[in-house]
């Protein structure tokens, strides 16, 4: 039995929304966007205003857990914002550019400004993200979730949250979805969610099918492609 895939089809919009993510926490256009529709730059007797605190990503430091196709994409998207890469991989990967670091876990844990998860599901990764590991990581962390929901520990990371421990996560998937009325996310503190949207825009859909049409018409001619 031959069965295909459609591996790359979104690749690109991953890593987009990733650094979208980023982008929000950092930038804060979601809810000054809001604050000024609700008038409160009207109201103010300065030229600007903020509510909350905005950051530059030069110099900070981008962790990558995992580096398969998408993160090698966040990883160029970091370099161009001019971020420090770093990633950890659990089998080794060569990389042919100087500005990427690999290191193990631990390292990345201590000195990630930023962690981006980009890892499968697996019984070895499930709560990767947890108590134990929270505490090494440093506490203005910002962490990234575009991979599976079940990679962190939600009770803890909520927890972590609400007590000032980590500053952010922003995440495009959660451990059940949709997600349910009493996750803990929903109630933590600087969390970001989205409804797992990262794989959608209009462009990446139309790839997925086209794929999925050349995949079967190639094999129909006897020469499949994108075999697994």
């Amino acid at each position: 039995i031959i069965v295909t895939n459609v591996p790359t089809y979104g690749t690109d919009a991953v890593a987009q929304f990733t650094f979208s993510l980023l982008l929000e926490v950092t930038g804060q256009v979601g809810l000054h966007n809001q604050l000024i529709h609700e008038g409160k730059w009207s109201k103010v007797p300065d030229f600007t205003f903020w509510d909350k605190p905005l950051h530059e990503l030069k110099g900070k430091t981008l962790g990558l857990i995992g580096y398969g196709r998408i993160a090698q994409k966040v990883a160029e998207l970091g370099h161009a914002f001019s971020m420090n890469v770093i990633f950890y991989n659990h089998r080794p990967k060569e990389v042919n550019v100087s500005w990427i670091k690999q290191v193990s876990l631990d390292e990345l844990l201590k000195k990630s400004d930023v962690i981006s998860l980009h890892v499968i599901q697996t019984p070895d990764t499930i709560n990767l993200i947890n108590k134990e590991t929270i505490s090494k990581m440093k506490k203005n962390v910002i962490v990234l979730n575009t991979a599976r929901g079940k990679l962190i520990n939600e009770t803890d990371i909520a927890e972590a949250l609400n007590n000032n421990r980590i500053y952010a996560l922003a995440t495009d998937v959660v451990s059940k979805e949709p997600i349910s009325k009493d996750n803990p996310l929903l109630t933590a503190k600087n969390c970001y969610i989205t409804p797992h949207i990262a794989w959608a825009p209009l462009e990446t859909r139309e790839r997925l099918l086209e794929i999925t049409v050349n995949n079967l018409k190639s094999y129909l001619t006897s020469t499949p492609t994108n075999i697994i």
